[in-house]
């Protein structure tokens, strides 16, 4: 049986109806190969003397690595000068990013956090890339420079969503907004292979990813819910639940697309300035889009993510997502009051 690789499987998406465009192909092929370069950099480590802080704060306030800096400038370098893009946002960088002017214009938007889970890079633990596609609003594209409201849709009108897994292998997740497939990089020939077609989330789980040192500042509905699950056999769901948190959002959801799950970040009190922790644009929309597509759910806990219209580039929200029954039970508990 004959091996399906990226390139050949976006060719046939290209091909069935018209799924996705020729432009947007290239872009996606653009992205997976800059994907390969930045496993490359994450996989040699301490060889090349990229582990360890940058030195520098992102726009977030975060302490930057150096793989950080390194993943950005490769997606940044990779889709400049291809002409399918309009702009790129990147959660390392205050403001977009434009093309030059020496390179064409193309009508999409990229947006990406290029080394997720960073924090964990230094002990080898498993990191990625999220990345997102949008189509540049109609008269903004030919605009001397995009701005930041070009990129405030709802996730709702994304064109394409994907992350990266680095681990024992790397992987790359893909919707294009018909269903979602896994391909594995094959280091021999350098080619993605398809080697999980329409990726599914169990409707029910028994695990549950949750950072469990913030539980003193969580909502009562999360509180709840998590008291429940703790509970056990002996508490009202009657049964033993299992709890899994690696802090690499890309490595929780991989699980959970992989064997079903929820994941939670929710609202808590700890800095009630923030609305949440995690990243609308670059992180929430992204993997709301994906997970849905599998089949499970994303809320809030008040309304469905992919819904939510941005007000800003940067902006944080909470993050439920998961399999569907236990989603929809932790909305129902933050609807109750």
């Amino acid at each position: 049986m004959s091996r399906i690789t990226l390139s050949q499987f976006l060719i046939q998406q290209q091909r069935d109806g018209e799924r996705i465009s020729a432009d947007l192909r290239f872009l996606i092929e653009v992205v997976a190969r800059a994907i390969k370069a930045i496993g490359n950099a994450v996989g040699k480590g301490g060889l090349t003397n990229s582990l360890g802080e940058a030195g520098g704060e992102n726009v977030q306030g975060e302490v930057q690595k150096k793989l950080d800096v390194i993943a950005n400038d490769i997606l940044l370098e990779a889709n400049e000068w291809g002409g399918h893009l309009a702009a790129m946002a990147s959660e390392e960088m205050d403001l977009p990013h434009q093309i030059p002017h020496r390179y064409p214009k193309g009508e999409f938007l990229l947006l990406f956090d290029p080394l997720d889970g960073s924090s964990n890079i230094d002990v080898n633990i498993s990191v990625g890339t999220i990345f997102s596609v949008l189509r540049c609003p109609e008269g903004a594209s030919s605009a001397a420079e995009i701005g930041e409201q070009a990129f405030l849709q709802a996730g709702s009108r994304q064109l394409a969503a994907g992350y990266a897994v680095y681990g024992a292998a790397t992987q790359l997740v893909l919707t294009v907004g018909h269903g979602v497939h896994a391909f594995t990089l094959d280091r021999e020939t350098g080619s993605f292979v398809l080697t999980t077609e329409f990726m599914r989330v169990p409707e029910d789980t028994g695990e549950y990813a949750i950072n469990a040192s913030n539980a003193r500042w969580w909502e009562p509905p999360v509180q709840r819910y998590v008291e429940e699950l703790v509970a056990g056999k002996s508490g009202p769901r009657g049964r033993d639940f299992n709890m899994r948190w690696v802090g690499s959002m890309v490595a929780d959801v991989h699980r959970i697309l992989t064997r079903g799950g929820i994941f939670m970040y929710p609202k808590d009190t700890k800095d009630p300035a923030k609305a949440g922790k995690l990243r609308l644009m670059y992180e929430a929309n992204p993997m709301s889009l994906i997970i849905e597509q599998a089949g499970g759910a994303a809320s809030t806990g008040h309304q469905r993510i992919l819904d939510v219209q941005p007000e800003k580039l940067h902006q944080r929200v909470p993050v439920i997502l998961g399999s569907k029954n236990e989603v929809e039970r932790v909305a129902a508990y933050h609807q109750a009051g």
